[in-house]
């Protein structure tokens, strides 16, 4: 535990990343085979080629896990050394309890405590935002988010409109009090439209509409989307709040070094950066290899830009997303390894 009167204000920072996708891969020329659909007509319309997809019995606290294990790994630290967890998903293995339980559980993190945060797409950027205030107000040493979601198992694969779009996967990073103030979490900026719920939700399975006979066959567990009203706000919202985290901030698109957006659709992300003023050397697109992995596609998106030598120490970040709910998030950050 930390001692509460030991607690001073820190700027925190992300510590290790750590990706994990199932090896199973799920192709365009897949899809053709299973609904009334081309991969011309895909790639056109989303980007996406391939999505991995897991087995059957995997579960997202399966994927999540794998995730954090190596991301403590990488921040030179033991799952002992773990106090706090906040797992992103919108596909939890199960009502209760919450896959942090089952993840702290599988990774032997004995000192931790945490909770689900359910934000859809936006899961990632909430639960990093939650991490940080809690390393920065000194109730946390070393933070685990995960943003983690097995969407193949809410996903109609006769539906062609949805089932194109999304993957498996899980990313997480360790956030930690950084020793430099010139590295860390400069600012966030969260909020949400509530009006436009219907637009993108799965009916049934809650307290609302409990699963029966009727909405099984209605196929109400499954992801339903009207996919123009989701376009026009993800492409009006992403470019909103990098422009309001921007201005506060006195900085301009010109100053940023890396784009992460969440992943739904390419022409979601071009339309949003072009708009900003942002050339494609700064923005990160990886969709076509993963499609829409909800709250992992962020970390996946960073991962990449690592690997690829596009995410360097000190580099002024800036992570955007917009999800189901509708939720919007943004984080500027320099980059902390």
């Amino acid at each position: 535990m930390i001692d509460p009167s030991a607690r001073t204000v820190h700027r925190a920072r992300i510590s290790s990343l750590a990706t994990y996708v199932p090896p199973r891969l799920l192709t365009n020329a897949d899809l053709e085979r299973l609904v009334e659909t081309t991969d011309e007509w895909i790639l056109q319309r989303t980007g996406i080629r391939e999505r991995h997809i897991v087995d059957s019995g995997v579960a997202t606290s399966d994927l999540a896990a794998e995730a954090a294990r190596e991301a403590i790994r990488r921040a030179g630290l033991t799952p002992a050394d773990i106090d706090f967890i906040v797992v992103g998903t919108t596909t939890p293995d199960m009502m209760f309890p919450s896959t942090t339980c089952l993840v702290q559980t599988k990774i032997g993190a004995p000192h931790a405590w945490g909770f689900d945060l359910g934000a859809a797409c936006s899961g990632f950027t909430y639960a990093l935002t939650t991490a940080a205030q809690m390393v920065s107000a000194g109730g946390s040493k070393h933070a685990l988010v995960i943003g983690a979601d097995v969407m193949s198992s809410i996903i109609d694969y006769t539906d062609r409109t949805t089932c194109v779009l999304f993957g498996d996967g899980a990313g997480a990073v360790v956030v930690e009090a950084s020793d430099d103030d010139g590295i860390g979490i400069i600012d966030f900026e969260n909020y949400v439209d509530g009006r436009g719920g219907d637009a993108l939700c799965m009916p049934a399975g809650g307290s609302l509409r409990p699963a029966s006979r009727e909405t099984v066959d209605q196929r109400l567990h499954y992801v339903k989307q009207d996919g123009q009203t989701v376009f026009k706000f993800a492409v009006r919202k992403t470019e909103e709040i990098a422009r309001r985290i921007l201005e506060r901030n006195g900085l301009t698109a010109a100053d940023i070094d890396l784009f992460v957006s969440h992943q739904a659709n390419r022409r979601i992300i071009q339309s949003a950066t072009e708009k900003l003023g942002l050339p494609p050397e700064k923005v990160i697109i990886n969709i076509e290899r993963f499609g829409n992995t909800t709250a992992a596609t962020i970390p996946l998106a960073l991962n990449d830009a690592l690997c690829a030598g596009k995410l360097k120490k000190g580099q002024l970040v800036l992570l955007a997303s917009v999800g189901a709910g509708f939720t919007v998030g943004a984080v500027l950050l320099r980059w902390g390894f």
